[in-house]
Protein backbone atom coordinates (compact mmCIF):
# COMPACT_ATOMS: atom_id res chain seq x y z
CA UNK A 1 0.00 0.00 0.00
CA UNK A 2 1.38 3.57 -0.64
CA UNK A 3 1.32 6.45 1.32
CA UNK A 4 -0.92 9.49 0.73
CA UNK A 5 1.24 11.72 -1.75
CA UNK A 6 -1.04 14.30 -2.26
CA UNK A 7 -3.28 16.45 -0.14
CA UNK A 8 -7.22 16.34 0.28
CA UNK A 9 -9.70 18.50 1.33
CA UNK A 10 -13.70 17.51 1.52
CA UNK A 11 -17.00 18.53 2.27
CA UNK A 12 -19.98 17.04 2.55
CA UNK A 13 -23.63 18.23 3.00
CA UNK A 14 -25.63 17.19 5.41
CA UNK A 15 -29.73 16.70 5.28
CA UNK A 16 -31.78 16.88 9.13
CA UNK A 17 -35.33 16.15 9.06
CA UNK A 18 -37.04 15.84 12.18
CA UNK A 19 -33.91 14.67 14.22
CA UNK A 20 -31.73 15.42 16.35
CA UNK A 21 -28.27 14.41 15.15
CA UNK A 22 -26.20 16.01 17.95
CA UNK A 23 -27.79 16.74 21.84
CA UNK A 24 -26.18 18.65 24.30
CA UNK A 25 -25.91 16.65 27.33
CA UNK A 26 -25.35 19.79 29.26
CA UNK A 27 -28.97 21.25 27.98
CA UNK A 28 -31.20 18.21 28.63
CA UNK A 29 -30.06 16.77 25.10
CA UNK A 30 -31.21 19.58 23.46
CA UNK A 31 -29.84 19.55 19.54
CA UNK A 32 -26.80 22.52 19.53
CA UNK A 33 -27.34 25.37 18.43
CA UNK A 34 -25.28 28.96 18.55
CA UNK A 35 -26.51 32.08 19.46
CA UNK A 36 -27.75 33.05 16.13
CA UNK A 37 -29.81 29.76 15.70
CA UNK A 38 -27.53 27.95 13.82
CA UNK A 39 -27.38 24.54 14.17
CA UNK A 40 -23.91 22.83 15.16
CA UNK A 41 -22.65 19.00 15.43
CA UNK A 42 -19.30 18.34 17.09
CA UNK A 43 -16.32 17.39 14.98
CA UNK A 44 -15.96 14.71 18.02
CA UNK A 45 -19.76 13.50 16.70
CA UNK A 46 -18.39 13.09 13.56
CA UNK A 47 -15.56 11.51 13.89
CA UNK A 48 -17.25 8.49 16.07
CA UNK A 49 -19.29 8.19 13.24
CA UNK A 50 -16.37 7.93 10.67
CA UNK A 51 -15.05 5.39 13.17
CA UNK A 52 -17.98 3.08 13.31
CA UNK A 53 -18.49 3.40 9.50
CA UNK A 54 -14.47 1.94 9.50
CA UNK A 55 -15.42 -0.98 11.83
CA UNK A 56 -18.37 -1.95 9.80
CA UNK A 57 -15.83 -1.49 6.38
CA UNK A 58 -13.74 -4.30 8.46
CA UNK A 59 -10.69 -1.74 10.11
CA UNK A 60 -9.67 -2.25 13.16
CA UNK A 61 -10.60 1.03 15.13
CA UNK A 62 -9.09 1.81 18.49
CA UNK A 63 -11.88 4.05 20.30
CA UNK A 64 -14.49 1.30 19.53
CA UNK A 65 -18.24 2.59 21.30
CA UNK A 66 -19.26 0.45 24.15
CA UNK A 67 -21.99 -1.75 22.00
CA UNK A 68 -19.78 -2.01 19.21
CA UNK A 69 -16.53 -3.69 20.70
CA UNK A 70 -15.36 -6.62 18.88
CA UNK A 71 -12.74 -7.38 21.01
CA UNK A 72 -14.07 -7.96 24.46
CA UNK A 73 -11.89 -5.15 25.87
CA UNK A 74 -13.57 -3.00 28.24
CA UNK A 75 -11.28 0.20 28.63
CA UNK A 76 -9.02 2.04 26.46
CA UNK A 77 -6.09 0.88 28.52
CA UNK A 78 -7.27 -2.80 28.28
CA UNK A 79 -7.00 -2.60 24.68
CA UNK A 80 -3.96 -0.72 24.60
CA UNK A 81 -2.29 -3.65 26.63
CA UNK A 82 -3.83 -6.28 24.63
CA UNK A 83 -2.76 -5.07 21.79
CA UNK A 84 0.85 -3.38 21.95
CA UNK A 85 1.95 -5.75 24.98
CA UNK A 86 5.88 -5.69 26.08
CA UNK A 87 6.88 -2.59 23.90
CA UNK A 88 8.90 -0.59 25.69
CA UNK A 89 10.49 1.92 22.94
CA UNK A 90 7.65 4.91 22.72
CA UNK A 91 8.39 5.34 18.83
CA UNK A 92 7.74 1.47 18.05
CA UNK A 93 4.84 2.07 20.01
CA UNK A 94 3.62 4.80 18.52
CA UNK A 95 4.11 2.94 14.94
CA UNK A 96 2.70 0.02 16.09
CA UNK A 97 -0.96 1.36 17.32
CA UNK A 98 -0.58 3.56 13.77
CA UNK A 99 -0.57 0.04 12.12
CA UNK A 100 -3.16 -1.77 14.18
CA UNK A 101 -5.48 0.72 14.09
CA UNK A 102 -7.16 2.75 11.30
CA UNK A 103 -8.30 5.39 13.91
CA UNK A 104 -4.98 5.86 15.58
CA UNK A 105 -3.22 6.56 12.20
CA UNK A 106 -6.32 8.53 10.63
CA UNK A 107 -7.31 11.07 13.69
CA UNK A 108 -4.32 10.48 16.03
CA UNK A 109 -4.13 9.43 19.47
CA UNK A 110 -3.03 10.00 23.11
CA UNK A 111 -2.17 6.70 25.10
CA UNK A 112 -1.71 8.38 28.87
CA UNK A 113 -2.26 5.63 31.20
CA UNK A 114 -1.78 4.29 34.69
CA UNK A 115 1.57 2.77 35.37
CA UNK A 116 1.50 -0.72 36.83
CA UNK A 117 0.37 -0.44 40.45
CA UNK A 118 2.38 -3.48 41.08
CA UNK A 119 6.06 -2.73 41.34
CA UNK A 120 7.51 -6.32 40.82
CA UNK A 121 6.28 -6.49 37.31
CA UNK A 122 7.69 -4.88 34.18
CA UNK A 123 5.96 -1.89 32.86
CA UNK A 124 3.11 -2.45 30.56
CA UNK A 125 4.91 0.30 28.13
CA UNK A 126 5.82 4.00 27.73
CA UNK A 127 4.55 6.03 30.69
CA UNK A 128 2.78 7.74 27.72
CA UNK A 129 3.03 8.33 23.56
CA UNK A 130 0.97 10.19 21.38
CA UNK A 131 0.24 10.07 17.52
CA UNK A 132 -0.81 13.41 15.15
CA UNK A 133 -3.77 12.45 12.96
CA UNK A 134 -3.50 13.70 9.17
CA UNK A 135 -7.38 13.41 8.78
CA UNK A 136 -8.91 16.84 10.73
CA UNK A 137 -12.79 17.47 10.56
CA UNK A 138 -14.42 20.66 11.42
CA UNK A 139 -17.69 20.58 13.68
CA UNK A 140 -19.89 21.17 11.05
CA UNK A 141 -22.58 24.26 11.14
CA UNK A 142 -26.06 24.30 9.33
CA UNK A 143 -26.64 26.66 6.26
CA UNK A 144 -29.45 27.94 7.86
CA UNK A 145 -30.83 28.85 11.75
CA UNK A 146 -32.56 26.16 12.18
CA UNK A 147 -36.14 25.44 14.38
CA UNK A 148 -36.15 23.51 17.04
CA UNK A 149 -39.66 21.24 17.67
CA UNK A 150 -40.23 20.00 21.44
CA UNK A 151 -42.54 17.23 22.07
CA UNK A 152 -43.52 15.89 25.55
CA UNK A 153 -43.98 12.27 25.41
CA UNK A 154 -44.87 10.15 28.56
CA UNK A 155 -44.11 6.42 30.20
CA UNK A 156 -46.64 3.86 29.49
CA UNK A 157 -45.44 1.76 32.27
CA UNK A 158 -43.03 1.78 35.18
CA UNK A 159 -39.79 0.28 34.53
CA UNK A 160 -39.33 -1.04 37.92
CA UNK A 161 -42.03 -2.35 40.63
CA UNK A 162 -40.06 0.08 43.08
CA UNK A 163 -41.26 2.90 41.15
CA UNK A 164 -44.04 5.12 42.81
CA UNK A 165 -44.30 7.80 39.83
CA UNK A 166 -47.15 7.09 37.76
CA UNK A 167 -46.90 5.95 34.43
CA UNK A 168 -47.93 9.10 32.99
CA UNK A 169 -44.71 10.90 34.22
CA UNK A 170 -43.84 13.71 31.84
CA UNK A 171 -40.67 14.14 29.51
CA UNK A 172 -39.21 15.85 26.27
CA UNK A 173 -37.77 14.91 23.22
CA UNK A 174 -36.09 17.44 20.60
CA UNK A 175 -35.49 17.96 17.34
CA UNK A 176 -34.59 19.51 14.33
CA UNK A 177 -37.45 20.47 11.60
CA UNK A 178 -34.97 20.67 9.03
CA UNK A 179 -31.86 21.50 8.78
CA UNK A 180 -28.55 21.52 6.01
CA UNK A 181 -25.55 21.15 7.90
CA UNK A 182 -22.04 21.64 6.41
CA UNK A 183 -19.05 19.27 7.13
CA UNK A 184 -15.70 20.28 6.26
CA UNK A 185 -12.35 18.88 6.74
CA UNK A 186 -8.96 17.70 5.32
CA UNK A 187 -5.88 15.18 4.95
CA UNK A 188 -2.24 16.35 5.80
CA UNK A 189 0.18 14.93 3.83
CA UNK A 190 3.24 14.94 6.32
CA UNK A 191 1.04 14.27 8.92
CA UNK A 192 0.01 11.00 6.89
CA UNK A 193 3.97 10.26 6.01
CA UNK A 194 4.73 10.16 9.80
CA UNK A 195 1.45 7.71 10.75
CA UNK A 196 1.68 5.47 7.64
CA UNK A 197 -1.47 6.42 6.29
CA UNK A 198 -1.73 5.41 2.78
CA UNK A 199 -4.10 6.15 -0.47
CA UNK A 200 -6.38 3.04 0.66
CA UNK A 201 -6.77 4.74 3.70
CA UNK A 202 -8.10 7.50 2.16
CA UNK A 203 -10.73 5.80 -0.36
CA UNK A 204 -11.98 4.39 3.15
CA UNK A 205 -12.64 7.86 4.76
CA UNK A 206 -14.35 8.67 1.24
CA UNK A 207 -16.53 5.51 1.62
CA UNK A 208 -17.41 6.53 5.68
CA UNK A 209 -18.31 9.64 4.71
CA UNK A 210 -20.68 9.43 1.81
CA UNK A 211 -22.30 6.34 3.84
CA UNK A 212 -22.13 8.43 7.38
CA UNK A 213 -25.60 7.17 8.64
CA UNK A 214 -25.64 3.84 7.61
CA UNK A 215 -26.15 1.42 10.70
CA UNK A 216 -26.70 4.92 13.31
CA UNK A 217 -30.70 4.37 13.81
CA UNK A 218 -31.83 5.77 16.90
CA UNK A 219 -34.93 7.03 18.86
CA UNK A 220 -33.00 10.62 18.00
CA UNK A 221 -32.59 9.48 14.56
CA UNK A 222 -34.93 7.32 12.63
CA UNK A 223 -33.85 6.07 9.33
CA UNK A 224 -33.93 8.59 6.74
CA UNK A 225 -34.00 11.19 8.66
CA UNK A 226 -30.26 12.17 8.32
CA UNK A 227 -28.59 11.84 4.68
CA UNK A 228 -25.51 13.04 3.11
CA UNK A 229 -26.80 14.99 0.30
CA UNK A 230 -23.89 15.77 -1.36
CA UNK A 231 -19.87 14.71 -0.96
CA UNK A 232 -17.13 17.15 -2.80
CA UNK A 233 -13.43 15.38 -2.62
CA UNK A 234 -10.40 17.47 -3.78
CA UNK A 235 -7.55 15.40 -4.25
CA UNK A 236 -4.70 17.80 -4.83
CA UNK A 237 -1.64 16.95 -7.40
CA UNK A 238 0.59 18.19 -4.57
CA UNK A 239 1.65 17.19 -1.06
CA UNK A 240 1.14 20.99 0.26
CA UNK A 241 -1.99 21.69 -2.40
CA UNK A 242 -2.11 23.58 -5.31
CA UNK A 243 -4.56 25.96 -2.76
CA UNK A 244 -5.49 26.68 0.86
CA UNK A 245 -7.82 24.36 2.75
CA UNK A 246 -9.68 27.88 3.42
CA UNK A 247 -10.30 28.40 -0.10
CA UNK A 248 -11.47 25.03 -1.43
CA UNK A 249 -13.85 24.99 1.56
CA UNK A 250 -14.70 28.08 0.69
CA UNK A 251 -15.34 27.55 -3.30
CA UNK A 252 -18.39 25.46 -2.51
CA UNK A 253 -21.75 27.22 -0.69
CA UNK A 254 -25.28 26.29 -0.52
CA UNK A 255 -27.72 29.08 -0.84
CA UNK A 256 -30.99 29.09 -0.53
CA UNK A 257 -33.14 29.41 -3.41
CA UNK A 258 -34.85 33.01 -4.51
CA UNK A 259 -38.73 31.93 -3.67
CA UNK A 260 -38.53 29.88 -0.80
CA UNK A 261 -38.64 31.70 2.79
CA UNK A 262 -38.10 28.38 5.01
CA UNK A 263 -36.03 25.76 3.71
CA UNK A 264 -37.51 22.60 4.28
CA UNK A 265 -35.73 20.11 2.30
CA UNK A 266 -32.20 19.49 0.58
CA UNK A 267 -33.68 20.96 -2.54
CA UNK A 268 -34.60 24.16 -1.82
CA UNK A 269 -31.04 24.93 -1.77
CA UNK A 270 -29.13 25.71 -4.71
CA UNK A 271 -25.19 24.28 -4.78
CA UNK A 272 -23.17 26.95 -6.09
CA UNK A 273 -19.49 25.82 -7.12
CA UNK A 274 -16.71 28.13 -7.80
CA UNK A 275 -14.08 26.59 -10.07
CA UNK A 276 -10.46 26.29 -9.07
CA UNK A 277 -8.12 26.01 -11.99
CA UNK A 278 -6.24 22.24 -12.27
CA UNK A 279 -7.60 21.11 -8.97
CA UNK A 280 -10.15 18.30 -9.73
CA UNK A 281 -13.16 17.48 -7.63
CA UNK A 282 -15.26 14.16 -7.41
CA UNK A 283 -18.36 14.92 -6.62
CA UNK A 284 -20.98 12.14 -4.66
CA UNK A 285 -24.44 12.95 -5.46
CA UNK A 286 -27.12 11.64 -2.88
CA UNK A 287 -25.84 8.58 -1.25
Amino acid sequence: MSLLRNKVDFVAFVSVTMANPNGDPLNGNYPRTDYNGYGEISDVCIKRKIRNRMQDLGQSIFVQSDDRCDDGCKSLSERAKLGLKGIKDRDEYEKQACERWMDVRSFGQVFAFKANSNKSKESDGPASASVRGPVSVHQAVSVSPVEIHSMQITKSVNGDPSETRSSDTMGSKHMVRFGLYKIKGAINVQLAQKSGFTQEDAEIIKESLSTLFENDTSAARPDGSMEVCRLFWWQHDCPSGQYSSAKVHASVQAVKKELVDVPACFDDYEIVMKELPNLHCEMIDRI
